[in-house]
């Protein structure tokens, strides 16, 4: 597909959709895969598509550089705009992110309700689940052993009063929850039965009519007030694009998380809850946060699937709260890799970003977003301060946790967070010193420098080949033996998984990094490249022989949960259709009973549930399908996929822990 076609708001695409004929809907699919080659750019910015010598499909993006209304995409045939070429072209293009409403500056409004500042995202999934449209409860047999209240995120704001040691905290204030009106509850089930089918379709027959049916209804999901809703539809509706382009670093287990979170959250709001949580919020707004100290961690690329690139750079205060300063803007893999050292906007500082991740700043009149970004309003005011190491405090505090206590933390907290530098709910960044064992496959296997400590996975945490994330993994893997002081974030979909954003040398050790020291003793992994220069040589300690790193144990893959993981996976790839031939094949009993011998009773019952209803097709006496919903399919579903991600958290923090 090609890059330079434009970003298209999703609703210009169903309704382009909509308009198509059957016959030319059957068509679609075929015309989207031929299309995206032809793409040109004119001088006036425009986006060109030729279909032969009688059809040429014009695409003009607005100031963003987007295609948010139907009069944006024109085409010269007779038929337009309701012909295959116009909806063609607005298929193969990249789907635009859903815009954020401009929200107030601090100093010119009172500050927004908490439930009115987030960025539109997909929700973690809460508990308990409830039923869903026409549906009964879907809780899962044995469900979640860490099913608890949702815990409200950390505060950034500097606190107003110190308290006097052993003071009791006041109570908390009851919070007063606006139920969801009609047309939120409608919309939502809408939107829980177009995932339905999409789900019941799979992969395969997912194309850009099935897309389109989620589009729709995703955008009136939005309308209705319900952004969190969109958010997780346009995530499905990407994962299926991916999928069926097969395109590099696509996992079925990525859209099977989408799905899930998808299903679950629109489940939730069809049933009248109005957790914020679940609704989601279409605006980041800026409060208040007084005078802040903080310095840098590292700098982090950022590059999404929609066209925009940049930078984030992570900061720290010395009470410990986390904050961070972006600059993404539309642009792609060039505007990421510049924007490292581009000028940071923030109160007239007199930094790039790759000072500012080596320095320092003092805010007057901060203003902060509820997940730590600072905000560049116009009374904000900073002064550039010195760095300090991560020796020194407040950074030093990072590493002195061990991982498997701060991934244990950060999973009971946000246990199904998707891992993104642009998303709130992102896991927060650990710090660890290690040990280099050497590379496995595509891993960078090291050992945590403490006792009883296990063998972890380092991944980059951006695989694009121009970003140096890999290049400097690899050669790291080339020294065994070598110390490291990793930061990063854990994966927490993968076992004792870390992805580095930088690493420095480790203190008091002699066979570590030498690196320059205008680089304050770290490297951003990003950024930075690693050279000859930055390792040891002539050390005291000889370097160890190079040794292939031992075969990995995964208990993800160790576990009879594999089948249950397989059998979704399946429907996602194949469908209701080929969940109900691999269920024919290996007859249930016999696939599930390993499940049933290991003690993972609820996981085989919900398997076996998935299968039966996957096979269940009921027909009248003239053949004809008696229930051709997807709902019955879609709760089991989500009955087993719940269960099984409840089962690999408790894994994942275990492999933390377990000593290899």
């Amino acid at each position: 597909m090609s890059t330079e076609l434009p970003a298209v708001a999703p609703e210009v695409l169903a309704e382009a959709v909509d308009s198509l004929t059957a016959r030319l809907r059957k068509k679609l699919d075929a015309a989207i895969e031929s299309c995206g080659a032809g793409a040109a750019r004119e001088a006036d910015g425009s986006v060109t598509v030729r279909f032969g010598e009688d059809a040429l499909v014009t695409l003009t993006p607005g100031p963003e550089g987007t295609v948010t209304r139907p009069e944006q995409a024109v085409c010269s045939c007779l038929l337009a705009p309701r012909c295959l070429h116009r909806t063609a072209v607005l298929g193969a293009a990249p789907l635009a992110d859903a815009p954020l409403e401009p929200a107030p500056s601090p100093e010119a409004s009172q500050p927004v309700p908490a439930a009115e500042t987030q960025t539109p995202v997909a929700p973690a999934e809460p508990e308990p689940l409830r039923a869903p449209p026409g549906g009964q409860a879907m809780v899962a047999a044995g469900g979640s052993p860490d099913a608890g209240p949702v815990r409200p995120a950390r505060s950034h704001q500097a606190p107003a009063v110190l308290e006097a040691p052993g003071a009791p905290e006041p109570p908390e204030p009851a919070v007063s929850l606006k139920p969801l009106t009609a047309a939120q509850t409608s919309a939502a089930g809408a939107l829980w039965q177009a995932a339905a089918e999409a789900l019941a379709a799979g992969v395969t027959a997912g194309g850009a009519v099935v897309q389109a049916e989620l589009l729709r209804a995703a955008h009136t999901a939005r309308l209705a007030g319900l952004p969190g809703a969109e958010a997780a539809a346009l995530r499905v509706v990407r994962g299926l694009r991916a999928a069926r382009e097969r395109r590099a670093g696509q996992r079925l287990a990525d859209l099977t998380g989408a799905f899930r979170a998808l299903l679950y959250t629109t489940a939730l709001l069809a049933a009248g809850s109005a957790d914020p949580a679940l609704t989601g919020t279409s605006r980041r707004a800026y409060t208040p946060g007084g005078s802040l100290q903080v310095y840098g961690l590292c700098r982090e690329p950022v590059l999404s699937a929609t066209g925009y690139g940049g930078v984030v750079t992570h900061l720290l205060a010395p009470d410990g709260a986390h904050y961070s300063v972006a600059d993404v803007r539309p642009g792609g893999l060039a505007r990421a890799r510049g924007a490292g050292s581009a000028s940071v906007a923030l109160g007239g500082a007199t930094l790039d970003h790759a000072g500012l991740a080596r320095g320092g700043l003092r805010i007057v009149g901060a203003t902060v977003s509820p997940d730590g970004r600072l905000g560049a309003g116009r009374s904000v005011r900073a002064t550039p301060l010195r760095g300090t190491p991560w020796t020194g405090q407040p950074a030093a505090a990072l590493f002195a946790r061990p991982a498997a206590e701060a991934v244990a933390g950060q999973l009971a907290d946000a246990p199904d967070a998707p891992g993104s530098p642009e998303t709130p709910g992102a896991p927060a960044l650990l710090g660890c010193d290690v040990t280099v064992v050497g590379a496995a496959g595509e891993h960078l296997v090291v050992r945590e420098l403490r006792e009883d400590a296990p063998l972890l996975r380092l991944l980059p945490a951006h695989p694009h080949p121009e970003l140096p994330h890999t290049e400097n993994l690899r050669r790291l893997a080339s020294y065994p033996g070598l110390a490291l002081r990793v930061l990063g974030r854990p994966d927490l979909d993968r076992a004792a998984t870390l992805r580095p954003l930088a690493v420095g040398p480790v203190p008091g050790e002699q066979y570590t990094l030498r690196l320059p020291e205008e680089w304050l003793g770290r490297a951003d992994l990003g950024y930075d490249r690693l050279q000859g220069a930055h390792f040891p040589a002539g050390s005291t300690k000889p370097v160890p022989a190079p040794v292939a790193a031992p075969d990995l144990p995964d208990p993800l893959s160790d576990s009879p949960l594999w089948r249950t993981r397989r059998l979704l996976e399946t429907g996602i790839a194949g469908g209701r259709r080929a969940v109900a031939e691999a269920a024919r094949a290996d007859g249930p009993p016999a696939a599930y009973g390993p499940l049933r011998r290991a003690g993972l009773t609820a996981a085989a019952e919900l398997a076996t549930a998935l299968a039966t209803e996957a096979d269940r097709r009921p027909r009248d006496a003239f053949g004809r399908l008696s229930d051709p919903s997807a709902d019955g399919y879609a709760r089991a579903w989500l009955a087993a996929a719940t269960h099984l991600a409840a089962a690999e958290r408790l894994l994942i923090a275990a492999s933390w822990a377990a000593t290899r």
